[in-house]
């Protein structure tokens, strides 16, 4: 059965970027040590849900290339430019409905909700949200856009792997509890 993760690098306080949206404190650490890891994540990917901030970010990062495969749902309340290759559709409203599509669209493969955090909180409050990947860098922020913005306390969520990265880097791996 296909999942849905929320597959992320955070600092170790909590935070996916900057106040500001940016991810230098992320970008020096580079991603050699990450990368195998990386795509074979991919591998099992079929479709990708990201918000808005995320969408302009990796845009930013390459206007003139798209790099997602899969079909891509950004969560958006307004116009955004498409890039000139790849399936990127844009919605608003509840995710729900992004997520219907979105697993018709992966087929047998996961969703990956890659960020925001928001748009991840979205989705486990929804019941949605299966596992949550969490690369923790070795660096705390202070402050910034925090890792799962949920309205209250979750439910424990149970850890399933765990994966240490040269450099200091961990990834934690942890099944989502479903609401009764």
């Amino acid at each position: 059965m296909p999942k849905v993760i929320y597959y992320v690098a955070s600092s170790l306080d909590g935070f996916i970027a900057t106040d500001d949206n940016r991810l230098d404190w992320l970008l020096q650490f580079g991603f050699e040590a990450f990368q195998d890891h990386y795509e074979r994540f991919m591998a099992d990917v079929g479709a990708v849900v990201m918000g808005a901030e995320t969408y302009r970010w990796v845009r930013a990062e390459q206007p003139e290339s798209w790099e997602y495969t899969q079909p891509c749902w950004v969560l958006t309340h307004g116009e955004e430019p498409v890039p000139a290759q790849g399936d990127v559709r844009f919605a608003s409203g509840d995710v729900r409905k992004v997520f219907e599509a979105a697993r018709d669209a992966a087929g047998e493969g996961n969703i990956w909700v890659v960020g925001g955090g928001n748009v991840a909180a979205q989705f486990a409050e929804a019941g949605l949200l299966d596992e949550l990947w969490v690369t923790y860098m070795p660096v705390a922020l202070g402050s910034g856009r925090r890792l799962l913005p949920v309205s209250g306390p979750t439910a424990p969520m149970r850890m399933i792997a765990s994966t240490q990265f040269d450099g200091g880097a961990a990834e934690l791996r942890y099944a989502v509890a479903k609401k009764p």
